[in-house]
Protein backbone atom coordinates (compact mmCIF):
# COMPACT_ATOMS: atom_id res chain seq x y z
CA UNK A 1 0.00 0.00 0.00
CA UNK A 2 2.31 2.27 1.15
CA UNK A 3 5.98 3.27 2.63
CA UNK A 4 7.14 3.80 6.31
CA UNK A 5 8.23 7.17 7.20
CA UNK A 6 11.44 5.55 8.31
CA UNK A 7 12.54 3.90 4.58
CA UNK A 8 11.63 7.27 2.95
CA UNK A 9 13.78 9.55 5.49
CA UNK A 10 16.53 6.87 5.29
CA UNK A 11 15.94 7.24 1.28
CA UNK A 12 16.13 10.85 2.05
CA UNK A 13 19.54 10.45 3.53
CA UNK A 14 21.09 8.39 1.14
CA UNK A 15 19.92 10.56 -1.87
CA UNK A 16 21.57 13.48 -0.26
CA UNK A 17 24.84 11.75 0.78
CA UNK A 18 25.52 10.50 -2.87
CA UNK A 19 23.74 13.35 -4.42
CA UNK A 20 27.14 14.15 -6.44
CA UNK A 21 30.79 12.58 -7.03
CA UNK A 22 34.00 14.20 -7.28
CA UNK A 23 34.52 16.74 -10.26
CA UNK A 24 30.59 15.52 -10.96
CA UNK A 25 27.53 18.36 -11.16
CA UNK A 26 25.49 17.44 -8.19
CA UNK A 27 22.33 15.61 -9.17
CA UNK A 28 19.25 17.55 -8.33
CA UNK A 29 16.44 16.85 -6.09
CA UNK A 30 13.50 16.23 -7.24
CA UNK A 31 10.02 18.24 -5.82
CA UNK A 32 8.41 16.21 -2.86
CA UNK A 33 4.81 15.72 -3.91
CA UNK A 34 1.84 17.47 -2.13
CA UNK A 35 -0.28 14.25 -1.62
CA UNK A 36 2.51 11.71 -1.77
CA UNK A 37 0.80 8.65 1.20
CA UNK A 38 3.78 7.48 3.44
CA UNK A 39 1.24 5.44 5.02
CA UNK A 40 -0.52 7.38 7.93
CA UNK A 41 -3.38 8.42 8.58
CA UNK A 42 -5.05 10.01 11.84
CA UNK A 43 -8.74 10.34 12.20
CA UNK A 44 -11.23 11.82 14.81
CA UNK A 45 -15.11 11.76 15.48
CA UNK A 46 -18.53 12.10 17.01
CA UNK A 47 -20.83 9.56 17.46
CA UNK A 48 -24.55 10.09 18.83
CA UNK A 49 -24.23 6.24 19.99
CA UNK A 50 -20.92 3.55 19.91
CA UNK A 51 -22.63 0.94 18.65
CA UNK A 52 -20.63 -2.66 18.57
CA UNK A 53 -21.50 -5.55 16.94
CA UNK A 54 -24.96 -4.44 17.30
CA UNK A 55 -24.86 -3.76 20.96
CA UNK A 56 -24.85 0.05 22.30
CA UNK A 57 -22.02 0.27 24.42
CA UNK A 58 -22.16 4.48 25.12
CA UNK A 59 -24.86 7.08 24.15
CA UNK A 60 -22.27 10.58 22.82
CA UNK A 61 -19.36 9.64 22.35
CA UNK A 62 -15.45 11.85 21.47
CA UNK A 63 -13.14 9.19 19.36
CA UNK A 64 -9.75 9.14 17.93
CA UNK A 65 -7.67 6.98 16.07
CA UNK A 66 -4.05 6.90 14.58
CA UNK A 67 -2.75 3.69 12.05
CA UNK A 68 0.31 3.57 9.36
CA UNK A 69 0.87 0.69 7.25
CA UNK A 70 4.15 -0.63 6.32
CA UNK A 71 5.20 -1.27 2.96
CA UNK A 72 7.63 -3.80 2.12
CA UNK A 73 7.52 -6.97 3.82
CA UNK A 74 6.14 -10.08 2.64
CA UNK A 75 2.87 -8.38 2.82
CA UNK A 76 1.82 -4.90 3.91
CA UNK A 77 1.22 -4.50 7.70
CA UNK A 78 -1.24 -2.22 9.50
CA UNK A 79 -0.59 -0.99 12.89
CA UNK A 80 -2.89 1.41 14.89
CA UNK A 81 -4.92 2.70 18.06
CA UNK A 82 -8.12 3.53 18.47
CA UNK A 83 -9.42 5.61 21.59
CA UNK A 84 -13.55 6.24 22.52
CA UNK A 85 -14.50 8.58 25.19
CA UNK A 86 -18.49 8.30 26.65
CA UNK A 87 -19.59 12.19 26.48
CA UNK A 88 -22.69 12.41 28.57
CA UNK A 89 -23.33 8.82 30.43
CA UNK A 90 -26.34 10.17 32.20
CA UNK A 91 -28.37 7.17 32.60
CA UNK A 92 -25.90 4.57 31.29
CA UNK A 93 -24.36 3.09 34.69
CA UNK A 94 -21.54 6.06 34.53
CA UNK A 95 -18.80 6.70 32.20
CA UNK A 96 -17.38 4.33 29.43
CA UNK A 97 -13.87 4.74 28.01
CA UNK A 98 -12.54 2.36 25.32
CA UNK A 99 -8.95 1.64 23.61
CA UNK A 100 -8.47 -0.55 20.89
CA UNK A 101 -4.38 -1.72 19.47
CA UNK A 102 -4.73 -3.80 16.70
CA UNK A 103 -2.52 -4.72 13.95
CA UNK A 104 -3.80 -6.25 10.63
CA UNK A 105 -1.72 -7.90 7.46
CA UNK A 106 -3.24 -7.87 3.41
CA UNK A 107 -3.04 -11.34 2.78
CA UNK A 108 -3.45 -10.64 -0.90
CA UNK A 109 -6.05 -11.88 -3.41
CA UNK A 110 -7.71 -15.08 -4.12
CA UNK A 111 -10.19 -15.94 -6.70
CA UNK A 112 -10.74 -12.46 -6.85
CA UNK A 113 -11.32 -11.73 -3.01
CA UNK A 114 -9.03 -9.42 -1.07
CA UNK A 115 -8.11 -11.21 2.26
CA UNK A 116 -6.58 -9.65 5.30
CA UNK A 117 -6.08 -11.02 9.30
CA UNK A 118 -5.93 -9.15 12.09
CA UNK A 119 -5.96 -8.90 16.19
CA UNK A 120 -7.05 -6.21 18.53
CA UNK A 121 -6.75 -6.01 21.95
CA UNK A 122 -9.49 -4.64 23.94
CA UNK A 123 -8.78 -2.32 26.86
CA UNK A 124 -11.28 -0.72 28.95
CA UNK A 125 -9.98 1.63 31.31
CA UNK A 126 -13.46 3.13 32.56
CA UNK A 127 -16.02 0.23 31.76
CA UNK A 128 -19.66 1.19 33.13
CA UNK A 129 -20.01 -0.33 36.96
CA UNK A 130 -22.82 -2.33 35.93
CA UNK A 131 -20.59 -3.96 33.30
CA UNK A 132 -19.74 -5.74 35.98
CA UNK A 133 -16.31 -7.74 35.91
CA UNK A 134 -16.52 -9.18 32.75
CA UNK A 135 -15.00 -6.16 31.40
CA UNK A 136 -12.06 -6.18 33.27
CA UNK A 137 -8.93 -6.55 32.17
CA UNK A 138 -10.52 -6.57 28.57
CA UNK A 139 -9.57 -9.58 25.84
CA UNK A 140 -8.33 -9.74 22.60
CA UNK A 141 -9.99 -10.97 19.38
CA UNK A 142 -8.79 -12.35 16.24
CA UNK A 143 -10.27 -11.20 13.00
CA UNK A 144 -10.63 -12.50 9.07
CA UNK A 145 -11.53 -9.78 6.39
CA UNK A 146 -13.00 -10.62 2.96
CA UNK A 147 -14.11 -8.15 0.37
CA UNK A 148 -14.70 -8.38 -3.19
CA UNK A 149 -16.26 -6.10 -5.95
CA UNK A 150 -19.29 -7.84 -7.56
CA UNK A 151 -19.51 -4.33 -10.13
CA UNK A 152 -23.30 -3.45 -8.40
CA UNK A 153 -22.41 -3.65 -5.04
CA UNK A 154 -19.31 -4.33 -3.07
CA UNK A 155 -19.61 -7.24 -0.55
CA UNK A 156 -17.81 -7.86 2.30
CA UNK A 157 -17.72 -10.60 5.09
CA UNK A 158 -15.98 -10.66 8.04
CA UNK A 159 -15.74 -13.77 11.42
CA UNK A 160 -14.09 -12.72 14.42
CA UNK A 161 -13.56 -14.52 17.15
CA UNK A 162 -13.13 -13.43 21.07
CA UNK A 163 -10.83 -14.61 23.68
CA UNK A 164 -12.01 -14.04 27.39
CA UNK A 165 -13.67 -11.56 28.63
CA UNK A 166 -17.31 -10.32 28.25
CA UNK A 167 -16.80 -11.48 24.63
CA UNK A 168 -15.86 -15.74 24.08
CA UNK A 169 -16.99 -16.36 20.85
CA UNK A 170 -17.30 -16.09 16.94
CA UNK A 171 -19.18 -13.12 15.43
CA UNK A 172 -19.71 -13.18 11.67
CA UNK A 173 -21.11 -10.30 9.30
CA UNK A 174 -21.71 -10.19 6.01
CA UNK A 175 -23.10 -6.56 4.24
CA UNK A 176 -23.03 -4.65 0.76
CA UNK A 177 -22.21 -1.70 -0.08
CA UNK A 178 -22.76 0.73 -2.83
CA UNK A 179 -21.30 4.45 -3.74
CA UNK A 180 -22.50 6.87 -6.06
CA UNK A 181 -20.35 9.56 -6.80
CA UNK A 182 -22.09 13.58 -6.51
CA UNK A 183 -20.08 15.46 -7.41
CA UNK A 184 -15.81 15.40 -8.06
CA UNK A 185 -15.29 15.27 -4.49
CA UNK A 186 -19.07 14.29 -2.83
CA UNK A 187 -19.74 10.45 -2.94
CA UNK A 188 -22.69 9.02 -1.69
CA UNK A 189 -22.43 5.29 0.06
CA UNK A 190 -24.91 3.28 0.84
CA UNK A 191 -25.03 0.15 3.18
CA UNK A 192 -26.65 -3.20 4.40
CA UNK A 193 -26.02 -6.32 6.59
CA UNK A 194 -26.83 -8.52 8.78
CA UNK A 195 -24.87 -10.37 11.98
CA UNK A 196 -24.61 -13.57 13.30
CA UNK A 197 -23.25 -14.50 17.17
CA UNK A 198 -22.33 -17.68 17.96
CA UNK A 199 -21.60 -17.53 21.67
CA UNK A 200 -19.89 -14.05 21.41
CA UNK A 201 -22.38 -12.43 23.79
CA UNK A 202 -22.80 -15.36 26.28
CA UNK A 203 -21.41 -13.51 29.50
CA UNK A 204 -24.19 -10.61 28.37
CA UNK A 205 -27.05 -12.12 27.48
CA UNK A 206 -28.43 -16.39 28.05
CA UNK A 207 -29.40 -16.13 23.89
CA UNK A 208 -26.07 -17.19 23.26
CA UNK A 209 -26.03 -17.88 19.20
CA UNK A 210 -28.07 -16.58 16.44
CA UNK A 211 -28.70 -14.15 14.14
CA UNK A 212 -27.24 -10.97 15.95
CA UNK A 213 -29.14 -7.65 14.25
CA UNK A 214 -29.44 -6.03 11.04
CA UNK A 215 -28.01 -2.43 9.65
CA UNK A 216 -28.18 -0.01 7.38
CA UNK A 217 -25.78 2.80 6.90
CA UNK A 218 -25.93 6.24 4.58
CA UNK A 219 -22.44 8.06 4.91
CA UNK A 220 -21.54 11.17 2.60
CA UNK A 221 -17.66 11.30 2.23
CA UNK A 222 -16.78 15.15 1.44
CA UNK A 223 -12.64 14.77 0.06
CA UNK A 224 -12.01 18.43 1.59
CA UNK A 225 -8.62 18.03 -0.62
CA UNK A 226 -6.48 15.10 -1.63
CA UNK A 227 -5.61 14.45 2.20
CA UNK A 228 -8.65 14.97 4.46
CA UNK A 229 -12.23 13.77 4.14
CA UNK A 230 -15.14 14.37 6.18
CA UNK A 231 -17.75 11.69 6.59
CA UNK A 232 -21.32 12.53 8.10
CA UNK A 233 -23.16 9.32 8.34
CA UNK A 234 -26.56 8.51 9.61
CA UNK A 235 -27.47 4.58 10.48
CA UNK A 236 -29.97 2.29 11.90
CA UNK A 237 -29.49 -0.65 13.95
CA UNK A 238 -32.55 -3.44 14.56
CA UNK A 239 -32.90 -6.73 16.89
CA UNK A 240 -36.15 -7.86 16.36
CA UNK A 241 -37.50 -10.62 19.16
CA UNK A 242 -35.58 -14.03 18.68
CA UNK A 243 -32.17 -11.91 18.02
CA UNK A 244 -29.28 -12.13 20.46
CA UNK A 245 -28.74 -8.36 20.79
CA UNK A 246 -32.72 -8.26 21.92
CA UNK A 247 -31.70 -9.94 25.16
CA UNK A 248 -28.19 -8.19 25.35
CA UNK A 249 -28.86 -5.08 27.67
CA UNK A 250 -24.38 -3.18 28.07
CA UNK A 251 -26.23 0.07 29.06
CA UNK A 252 -29.89 -0.78 30.47
CA UNK A 253 -31.35 0.64 27.44
CA UNK A 254 -33.28 -1.29 24.35
CA UNK A 255 -30.85 -2.60 22.47
CA UNK A 256 -33.40 -2.34 18.93
CA UNK A 257 -34.55 0.42 16.66
CA UNK A 258 -31.74 2.33 17.10
CA UNK A 259 -31.13 5.62 15.13
CA UNK A 260 -28.06 6.85 15.60
CA UNK A 261 -25.55 9.28 13.78
CA UNK A 262 -22.69 11.40 13.74
CA UNK A 263 -19.02 12.80 12.01
CA UNK A 264 -15.66 12.12 11.21
CA UNK A 265 -12.53 13.84 9.98
CA UNK A 266 -9.99 11.66 8.22
CA UNK A 267 -6.20 12.90 7.57
CA UNK A 268 -3.80 11.05 5.24
CA UNK A 269 0.26 11.57 5.49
Amino acid sequence: MKQTILMTAIGAMALGAHAGDWGKTPVGKEPIEECVDLGGEIGAGYMSDYIFYGARFAGDSAWTGVSYTIDGLAVPITVGAWYLNGINEDGLGGAYDELDLYVSAELGTFAGFDVSLGFTQFIFPEPRSNFGSNFAGGYSELGLDISRSLGFVDLALESNYAMGGFANGWYHQIGIEKSFGLTDSISLVLGTGIGYSDNYFSALTANDSGWNHYYVTASLPIALNCRTTLTPYIGYSGAPDGFVIDGVNPTGDPQSDILHGGVSLSVTF
